[in-house]
């Protein structure tokens, strides 16, 4: 029981610091909205950074993808923007991914396949950028299901000059079991919030691997992805502000997604997130907490304190407060039920998902709401992730694509024709 108390009050504790952050950004996530919510939209304006609607070209890397690859394609092939080629890079499938791209590819002019061994996602990226002819590049995962104005509102986000990639709005499509339903509704507190309030401050620390969009000849002053990172996005996105551009958000720019629906499956992700990110730290060390680059450096500061050296001080505290309870007993813990809510931060955290849906416009996703008592276990869980992460790099583990198993569900009307639903192309 001193354990299970001290536990509690540790991650509580961190749940209280984490929810007051996020309520000092909530002003910036609000003028977001209120700079670019209600902005008025033609069918094809692009925002003024295009006179025109630019070529775009949208690079689809997969490997093992043959359960979802076509319905991605489709998907993006009904895009209500009238300048669209998509290259679909295989990364050296053991499965009939290939010979499916080859069908699309048959059926689609604007569709093309090609074929490498395998060599990792970050590789199959810089080959279908090598390939591709757009002047904006959209980089997308072979899960992701566009809508038609997907592509429009990605463009939407170069605002101005200094805008070098764009961040869209990733959401679950596969909401058939609990976790994922929990994953879909608190997603909102960093895409709903988060993200606005970041972009506002010039500090929005990733685009997101499911959806984003780059200028070509930004990437061009860049360079290609690493290939030596398991976080491949993230430092792309940190190199892009140490080259002096920033990056904004685009929340009406959806694709849905699959997110892991085992306990298993999101242990890999989220591990492999953590080794990105500390991967990523290491290699931007000298940008963490540098003014120069604006409040980017100082939010990587507290990004790497949160993510990184956090999760080490909850397990230290359980320990001490664990002998704490042994020794002086309980009498200076909140005692009933309403003040352990009070000091666990619940209102707040549930005011802040509240305002997050909203924000996202996602009223339908509150018949998740009886998901959030799973929450507090959600961050101890990514608590332990973190060390894990740290293990396997101060170990050498080897770097994977480690990608999830996908299962195909779709369950989010109106992003599958019922053609999709037929047998898929063949490559014949």
């Amino acid at each position: 029981m001193a354990i299970l108390t001290s536990v509690a009050l540790v991650f509580g504790i961190t749940l209280l610091v984490v929810g007051v952050l996020r309520l000092l950004l909530t002003p910036f996530a609000l003028v977001f909205e209120a700079r670019y919510g209600r902005a008025p939209r033609g069918p094809h304006d692009v925002g003024p950074m295009f006179p025109e609607p630019p070529h775009v070209s949208v690079v689809v890397p997969a490997y093992n993808e043959a359960v979802v690859i076509v319905h991605c394609v489709r998907s993006i092939l009904r895009s209500d923007h009238p300048h669209l080629e998509v290259v679909c890079v295989d990364d050296g499938s053991t499965d009939d991914t290939f010979a499916l791209m080859e069908g699309l590819a048959a059926e689609h002019p604007s569709v093309r396949a090609i074929r490498q061994a395998n060599a990792g996602k970050g590789a199959a990226l810089n080959t279908g950028i090598a390939a591709a002819h757009g002047e904006v590049l959209l980089l997308v995962d072979a899960d992701g299901l566009f809508r038609p104005d997907t592509v429009t509102e990605l463009l939407r986000g170069f605002r101005d000059e200094r805008v070098g990639a764009v961040c869209g709005n990733d959401r679950p499509v596969n909401l058939d079991r609990v976790q994922t339903k929990l994953l879909a509704l608190i997603s909102h507190v960093g895409t709903g919030l988060m993200r606005r309030a970041l972009d506002v401050v010039h500090a929005l620390p990733i685009v997101s691997g499911n959806v984003g969009a780059f200028r070509r000849d930004v990437l061009e002053r860049t360079g290609p992805f690493r290939t030596d990172t398991l976080g491949e996005d993230l430092e792309l996105t940190w190199r892009i502000y140490e080259r002096g551009y920033r990056v904004t958000f685009a929340p009406r720019a959806l694709v849905h997604a699959e997110s892991p629906s085992t306990l298993r499956g999101l242990w890999r992700q989220r591990v492999r997130w953590a080794r990105g990110l500390l991967q990523t730290t290491d290699l931007h060390r000298r940008t963490i907490g540098n003014p120069r680059y604006g409040f980017f450096g100082p939010y990587l500061a507290y990004n790497t304190l949160a993510q990184l050296v956090l999760p080490f001080v909850q397990v230290l505290a359980v320990v001490v407060l664990a002998v704490l309870v042994l020794t002086d007993g309980t009498s200076w813990l909140p005692s009933g039920l309403w003040p352990w809510v009070l000091f666990l931060g619940i209102p707040l955290s549930l005011a802040l998902l509240l305002l997050a849906i909203a924000l996202d416009r996602a009223p339908g996703d509150l018949r998740f709401l009886w998901t959030v008592p799973l929450w507090p276990l959600y961050s101890a869980m990514m608590t332990f992730v973190t060390i894990d992460a740290v293990r396997l790099e101060l170990g050498g583990a080897e770097q994977r694509w480690n990608k999830l198993d996908r299962s195909g569900t779709v369950s989010v009307k109106g992003l599958v024709d019922d053609d999709d639903d037929a047998s898929p192309p063949s490559s014949s």
